[in-house]
């Protein structure tokens, strides 16, 4: 089954109203692969949402970083995902290291967040990645296996779910995960679908990398049969990231 390139840019907790503006005259310029190759997500600060979601091209698609793990009230910092839908968005990014590390959010609440992100008819980049002493304990596997666990146990239909592997010690450090060591988690993460969800599932879903994902080093990676597509951090805020988006075609 063939599965369409994806790319995301993370903006994290970054950009001005003038710098984004620069950034999205620079992205709707760039002459890249179309819509039947490779999907285009970018994830700016929330407060920045509309100013990008009015102005980017709209064949690219704009996420949102985080969302509330229920319904809208007295969640005071909190966005729902009825706003981000409500909005007009179809992304949210959700599990990602910096909310799991630095915030404190367990597997269990990250995907209880992901199911209600769903219910309410946004796709979710779902984000899993083992730290450097996990790797370095062997553990790499059974972490990243655990965390597919804690999703599947709430939710059934994954067609809305891109799974971001992105291995703790490599994101913002400049270190990067060869293809090699990508590829064997991405197959590794397949495989436990294909054993715990199903074959199908396993064969749809896509699983993209992050973690220092550059313009030099992505065309290595983007010809790894398991790897889909790319979750960019740093390098989505520079011009760069259109030659990361060209990588799409390269892929298998």
């Amino acid at each position: 089954m063939a599965r369409k390139f994806f790319v995301g840019g993370n903006w994290k907790c970054n950009g001005t109203v003038k710098s984004n503006e620069e950034l999205v005259k620079v992205l709707n310029a760039a002459e890249v692969p179309g819509t039947d190759v490779v999907e285009v997500v970018v994830a700016p600060a929330a407060v920045h949402i509309p100013q990008v979601l009015a102005s980017l091209r709209k064949d690219f698609s704009v996420s949102a970083q985080n969302c509330w793990v229920k319904a809208g009230g007295a969640f005071t910092g909190e966005l729902s995902a009825e706003m981000l839908a409500d909005l007009g968005l179809n992304w949210v990014i959700l599990g990602h290291s910096e909310r799991r590390h630095i915030i404190g959010e367990s597997d269990e609440f990250i995907a209880d967040k992901v199911a209600y992100a769903l219910s309410k008819g946004l796709g979710v980049i779902y984000c899993i990645g083992e730290k450097l002493e996990e790797r370095e304990a062997g553990n790499t596997l059974d972490v990243n296996a655990r965390q597919m666990k804690a999703l599947a146990d709430k939710i059934q239909d994954w067609s809305k779910v891109v799974v971001a592997y992105e291995p703790v010690w490599a994101i913002g450090t400049g270190k990067v995960a060869t293809p090699e060591q990508a590829q064997e988690v991405h197959d590794a993460v397949r495989k436990w679908l294909a054993d715990n969800v199903s074959p199908d599932a396993a064969a749809s879903t896509r699983i993209i990398y992050g973690g220092s994902v550059t313009a030099k080093n992505c065309g290595d990676l983007a010809t790894q049969p398991d790897i889909d597509g790319f979750l960019v951090g740093g390098a989505s805020l520079k011009p760069e990231f259109v030659d990361i988006i060209k990588s799409a075609a390269l892929s298998k």
